[in-house]
């Protein structure tokens, strides 16, 4: 499958990574915490990481369905596929789950 919305999705991605770089620096300082945790703390500091992921692949999500509810639905399904290949190619942590939201 070529690229079709390649060049969107590229600046859709960089608007996410621009307009939120205060809620990409929390998830990385949680991972750090989690890295950094003891026995005792790492499932709760885990916890608190994995609430962020979330948190981020939903909002990725809703760019991606906002958009694609623009498209006819044979473009939309291309479309939601090159999307979620790019999250899971530039932005993995957000890619575990996103393609089953």
């Amino acid at each position: 499958m070529a690229d079709r919305f390649g060049e969107l999705i590229d600046r859709q991605l960089d608007v996410f990574e621009q307009e939120d770089t205060d809620f990409l620096a929390r998830v990385d300082e949680a991972e750090r915490d989690y890295d950094r945790a003891d026995r005792e703390e790492a499932e709760e500091i885990f916890g608190r990481f994995q609430e962020l992921v979330e948190f981020g692949t939903e909002a990725l999500a809703e760019m991606r369905d906002a958009y694609a509810a623009t498209l006819e639905p044979d473009a939309a399904d291309d479309y939601v596929a090159e999307f979620n290949a790019a999250v899971h190619r530039r932005l993995p942590r957000f890619a575990l789950e996103i393609d089953e939201l």
